[in-house]
């Protein structure tokens, strides 16, 4: 049978182990034929020498061994152990000096340098030529020479016994115990350097390619196969252990490494793995242990060191991180990696300014290292520095373009900024942030993207042209020019523009298209890109722009051609429809299923059309509670049902959800008992789900959690459901139902969120305690109210809407909104910069709302204490943030004696909501 070259060495280590001298001989001269250099048939021949008393014959062998191979502790024993016995001491010394500068270890070495000593002594002692070696006979008799033997093989020290068998045999060479000792000592030798532990080079790279190719299963059957050959491989655990770290089996990976700890008990790389895979099961402090394990075994291990101090900052111990940390720097001052480290733990520890010099070390060694810049951003933003903080992000981005965290972190960076001068790469990341969907809400960073978008000269120039109330003559001509700005058609299209003078610039290009609509010969594709835009800018703000008497009459004109056409089996030019969609939603027409859909208006008939109708069958399947009786129930659910609120498209989710112990300690909330972080699986009740944002944005954010959503209007929870469908959530169920029903489900919650609901109950505090009853013991509420002192604007505005006897119609709300964007009054002014009013359902909620509760800091307090609810903090990180300067002790952010001080002094703080999280008593 033809073997391979693998399968001939074993047969020539299983003779020669045997004894079979010659046979040995046979396979290893074969092997050699084949490859003259493979180290172990050549190391082999060598050993085969030395046997037989062949010493210098065997020296080529060695060295060729040595040549292909010098990784080998055996092979370097092998070699020098002849020269010794040539009595070629200080080549025997060269080569040994090689073999410890390579860093070949073994227990050997120390015993090769003991038998150098010796030579060396008996040479000085020596009066005889340099060739004459000593002999264990000149000094001991026989008998105590195989006794000296004897010991020396109990202590472990073969060489040496080796070496006096060998006197032995030069001047007894039948010696029968001699012989012997030789015999077993040669198999000892071949069983160390060739007992085939590890697989040949070439199917271990096989496998370590399936390992690094991401062919985890593969790897595992490979890996599986080899150890039928190789079972005490070190190597092939190893990367056994490593795929199952791929493919998630954590524990089969365990297993794996502690393999390996039973072959080498001191490999202090396996405890390492073993580290890492608990790190990663969240087993903290049994990954400390294994850590302390590795670096026991080797104390110059810096990956250990770090990787301990990444534990160490999970737990939440920063101290004894940055000691971790700086333990690595000292054994490898140029780990880029342990820097980046550090700077996390120092940001989360408070120390910004230390955070972002070791950031900037980080970067020194690493420039192309994305999350470096990205962690930079975080600590610039965290100062204040918003502006350098995107300069970081960009950079993050601009190395790694999908680089996800560094999306989301731009978006929340860019939120509240208004840009002081242009950056045209700056415009294309962003316009890249909207791309990605679900990293921002645009309408959050829109105002952000439109401070850089005006000063575009192309949109400069248009504004200033409509600011002197001149008539568009030419549309065609501006069209041209916006449409350099792929940014400003993207914002258009997911999301209400909070710019009066982009509105004002819409409007009249509105206008203009529409009164010349006939002298449109042909339609460019920058005319209808335009309009495709603008009519999901309009669907979306929900057509909140007023127009004139005389663009009502053109569209009721239009609306009757369009008509006509379809009833003579005629389709309509695409540049007819999309301006129609940009004055009123097409699924308002009982013609629009009539319409052959091209490219030019697929966008707005999905948008327009095709997602309103698959929100009407969605509500004929919704659950339902209890029918709503409750007076003040009923006319809020009137209002959503007719405007569900808020309409929106994109929205901004976590990467990936996270255990209640991390969005607690990420929101930096203040728990009274701890039992709430056991929670595994957490039931959550959103009281008050509106179109879903707020629903979604939680069942993305608690792990392995199941979310019951709430809301009043069918409406708006039909469209909760189709973007929950759209979106692939699938731990959501939805139901219509008053808050004040809720004791009918007889279930209790882990955590219920109710946001800008209960202000606009009858009675807010019966709507709290109704949800405080459905909360379990030490469970979390979070809770949005409306604040008075923030608010003051509003009431005043309200009014003048009541003395005015303004009603809520569209006309009438368009109308009034008109004259507040005329006016010069303060609280109309502060009235514009909402972005609630810039969406019609958005107007609705911020001024004509049927029912309106604000409350005050005091009064929080002491319906928290009426309802055994206890504070644990604000939810908006920027307005903490804003707190601090001046309330710097720890506890501070939880004292709302302190917040009541803060809001006096800063009366616009929550003009939004008062947003806070409280836990109930156990």
């Amino acid at each position: 049978m033809e073997l391979t070259i693998d399968q001939a060495l074993m047969k020539g280590v299983e003779a020669h182990k045997a004894g079979k001298a010659q046979e040995a001989d046979r396979y290893y001269t074969a092997i050699l034929k084949a490859q003259p250099k493979h180290p172990d048939a050549n190391h082999n021949m060598g050993v085969l020498a030395v046997g037989i008393g062949k010493v210098q014959e065997a020296l080529p062998f060695f060295k060729t061994a040595l040549e292909a191979n010098s990784n080998i502790a055996q092979f370097w024993h092998s070699y020098i152990d002849a020269l010794i016995k040539l009595n070629r001491v200080a080549d025997a010394k060269a080569v040994l000096d090689e073999a410890k500068s390579k860093g070949v270890k073994g227990d050997g070495f120390e015993q090769l340098e003991k038998r150098l000593g010796l030579y060396s002594e008996s040479k000085n002692d020596c009066k005889d030529s340099e060739e004459t070696q000593v002999n264990i006979l000149d000094k001991l008799n026989l008998y105590q020479a195989l006794k000296l033997a004897k010991e020396n093989l109990k202590d472990g020290l073969s060489e040496e016994a080796k070496g006096i068998y060998e006197d032995i045999l030069n001047k007894f060479p039948k010696n029968k115990k001699a012989l012997d000792g030789i015999k077993a000592l040669s198999k000892k030798a071949i069983s160390k350097s060739s007992d085939v532990k590890e697989p040949p080079q070439n199917q271990l790279q096989s496998l370590i390619d399936l390992y690094t190719q991401g062919l985890f299963q593969k790897a595992l059957v490979q890996g599986s196969q080899l150890l039928k050959d190789f079972p005490n491989s070190i190597k092939i655990y190893n990367i056994i252990g490593a795929a199952n770290v791929g493919l998630g089996k954590l524990e089969e990976a365990i297993e794996a490494y502690h393999k390996t700890l039973s072959l080498k008990p001191d490999y202090a790389v396996a405890y390492y793995n073993i580290g890492y895979v608990l790190k990663k099961q969240g087993k903290l402090e049994e990954a400390i242990e294994a850590y302390n394990k590795a670096v026991s075994l080797k104390p110059d291990f810096a990956e250990a060191h770090n990787n301990m101090g990444n534990a160490f900052k999970d737990q939440g111990k920063l101290e004894e991180a940055i000691e971790a940390y700086n333990k690595t720097l000292s054994l490898k001052p140029d780990f880029a990696e342990a820097y980046n480290n550090m700077g996390i733990a120092l940001k989360n520890n408070g120390k910004l300014e230390e955070a972002i010099h070791s950031y900037h070390k980080t970067l020194s060694l690493k420039p192309d290292y994305a999350e470096a810049y990205n962690n930079l951003g975080i600590a610039l933003k965290n100062q204040g520095k918003l502006e350098e903080a995107m300069k970081a992000y960009n950079k993050a981005l601009v190395i790694k373009p999908n680089y996800a965290e560094a999306y989301i972190n731009m978006g929340n960076a860019l939120q509240g900024i208004i840009f002081k001068k242009p950056n045209r790469e700056l415009q294309n990341t962003i316009s890249s942030l909207l791309d990605q969907k679900l990293y921002v809400r645009p309408k959050d960073i829109a105002a952000a993207a439109i401070s850089l978008l005006k000063f575009e000269p192309s949109l400069q120039k248009q504004l200033i042209l409509v600011s002197r109330d001149k008539v568009i003559q030419n549309p065609l001509d501006i069209i041209s020019d916006l449409d350099e700005l792929p940014l400003l058609w993207k914002l258009m299209s997911v999301c209400p523009l909070p710019d009066l003078e982009i509105e004002n610039l819409f409007k009249q290009l509105r206008a203009s298209i529409l009164e010349n609509l006939a002298s449109f010969k042909e339609a460019s594709p920058e005319l209808l890109r335009f309009l495709s835009a603008l009519a999901l800018q309009c669907f979306t703000n929900e057509y909140v722009y007023s127009q004139s008497e005389n663009e009502e009459k053109a569209i009721n004109v239009l609306e009757k051609q369009i008509k006509e056409l379809l009833s003579n089996n005629e389709q309509p030019s695409p540049l007819a429809i999309l301006i129609l969609a940009s004055y009123k939603a097409l699924h308002k027409y009982d013609w629009c299923l009539s319409l052959i859909v091209t490219n030019q208006i697929q966008d707005v008939f999905t948008r327009q059309v095709e997602d309103p109708n698959q929100e009407k069958k969605l509500k004929l399947n919704l659950p339902i509670l209890e029918e709503i009786t409750d007076s003040i129930s009923s006319e809020v659910r009137s209002q959503y049902e007719e405007s569900p609120y808020p309409r929106w498209v994109n929205l901004g989710l976590n990467l990936e959800p996270a255990p209640i112990s991390k969005v607690v300690e990420e929101k930096q909330l203040k728990l009274h008992c701890e039992k709430i972080n056991g929670v595994k699986n957490p039931d959550i009740l959103i009281a008050g789900c509106g179109t879903g944002q707020h629903s979604i944005t939680t069942a993305a954010m608690f792990k392995s959690s199941k979310v019951l959503a709430i809301d009043l209007s069918l409406s708006s929870l039909a469209y909760a459901k189709r973007k929950t469908e759209e979106l692939g959530i699938e731990n959501i169920d939805y139901m219509q139902a008053d808050i004040l029903d809720l004791g009918k489900l007889n279930k209790q919650f882990d955590i219920i969120e109710s946001v800008g609901v209960l202000h606009h109950m009858d009675n807010p505090m019966k709507g709290w305690k109704v949800l405080t009853d459905c909360l379990k013991p030490g469970g979390l509420i979070r809770i949005g109210l409306y604040s008075e002192i923030a608010r003051q604007h509003i009431v005043k505005i309200k009014e003048e809407i009541n003395q005015l006897g303004i009603g809520s119609s569209n006309t009438e709300m368009r109308s009034f909104r008109d004259m507040i964007i005329k006016s010069d009054k303060d609280h109309h002014k502060l009235t514009i910069n909402s972005p609630d009013f810039y969406s019609l359902s958005e107007l609705r909620d911020l001024l004509f709302h049927v029912q309106e509760h604000r409350f005050t800091i005091p009064l929080i307090k002491d319906h928290l204490n009426k309802l055994g609810l206890k504070f644990c903090g604000f939810e908006s990180s920027k307005i903490v943030r804003h707190f601090k300067p001046n309330n710097k002790q720890k506890e501070d952010p939880y004292d709302l004696d302190k917040w009541e001080v803060y809001e006096e002094a800063n009366p616009m703080e929550f003009a939004g909501m008062y947003q806070f999280w409280s836990q109930k008593d156990n």
